[in-house]
């Protein structure tokens, strides 16, 4: 093989392939979207947030809620009929406020049901968006998160309360200013959370569930599993549709550093479909 037909094939393998394999997948999450759009009868937007390898190099990156996002479900749910039932597919660790505020406020105001299909997790700005839904179908192992606001790697509420229990005389500006900002943060998810779930839940519990998701109570990164969710009074049920694991399988986590999962699918029993994929053993 002379050095024409080397550089030929390496160019083959370095830009064409990574180009027609991405299509390719387009291609068939875009069928497993509509399966599930079919099966549910509804509008179904997938929202999924994991770290791909993309790019002619297979460079990583990882994703959360941004502004490009919200622009693109807002745009989904405006192309939405008033009629049609809306279906949000949510794998998230969470992201920006304004973006995930954006998006919450426009599932609430659509006039027909909204449901929110959580497969692994949704936490934080994902936790936002499920809590705009008339229903949050979970799987029995999924999870949900507070939703305290951050400032930077801080939570808003911890700043706070440094300043209530520390005399201010030993803070300097920085801390003074930042807590100032904080509570602006905290005050402010606090009210978006009421706006979300009052109507459904009323005001004195819509007040406490504002308190104990936006208040600080917990670490950021906390898991809600369906029991407490319930208990928060949250419209939580289980049950995902088989099209829902489907369609997550075809966004692949590229972690290459972390050990890799194997498992060989076992057949359903004798005239019994699963409702849903069985846990490997």
């Amino acid at each position: 093989m002379d050095l024409g037909s080397i550089l030929t094939l390496l160019f083959l393998a370095l830009f064409i392939v990574p180009v027609l394999t991405r299509q390719i997948l387009d291609m068939r999450r875009a069928r497993a979207l509509s399966a599930l759009q079919r099966k549910r009868g509804t509008r179904v937007i997938a929202m999924v947030h994991r770290q791909e390898t993309v790019g002619i190099l297979g460079v990583p990156f990882y994703r959360f809620i941004d502004i490009e996002d919200s622009e693109a479900v807002l745009r989904a749910i405006r192309l939405t009929d008033d009629q049609t039932p809306i279906d949000l597919l949510l794998h998230t660790p969470g992201g920006l406020v304004l973006a995930s505020e954006q998006i919450a406020f426009a599932l609430h105001r659509h006039p027909a049901k909204v449901t929110v299909l959580v497969p692994h997790y949704a936490m934080s700005g994902g936790t936002l968006l499920a809590l705009a839904a008339d229903e949050i179908l979970m799987d029995p192992d999924a999870v949900l998160g507070p939703v305290d606001p951050q400032l930077g790697d801080m939570p808003a509420a911890s700043l706070v309360r440094v300043v209530e229990k520390k005399p201010i005389e030993r803070l300097d500006d920085r801390t003074l200013i930042l807590a100032d900002v904080a509570e602006k943060a905290v005050r402010h998810m606090k009210q978006v959370v009421r706006d979300l779930v009052s109507e459904r839940m009323g005001s004195k519990k819509a007040d406490s569930l504002a308190e104990e998701l936006a208040g600080g109570h917990y670490t950021h990164d906390d898991p809600i599993t369906v029991d407490e969710a319930r208990k928060l009074g949250l419209p939580v049920e289980t049950g995902l549709p088989v099209e829902t694991y489907e369609l997550m399988e075809l966004f692949p986590q590229a972690g290459r550093r972390r050990p890799s999962v194997q498992y060989v699918p076992l057949p359903p029993p004798p005239n019994q479909a699963p409702s849903r994929p069985s846990r490997p053993r």
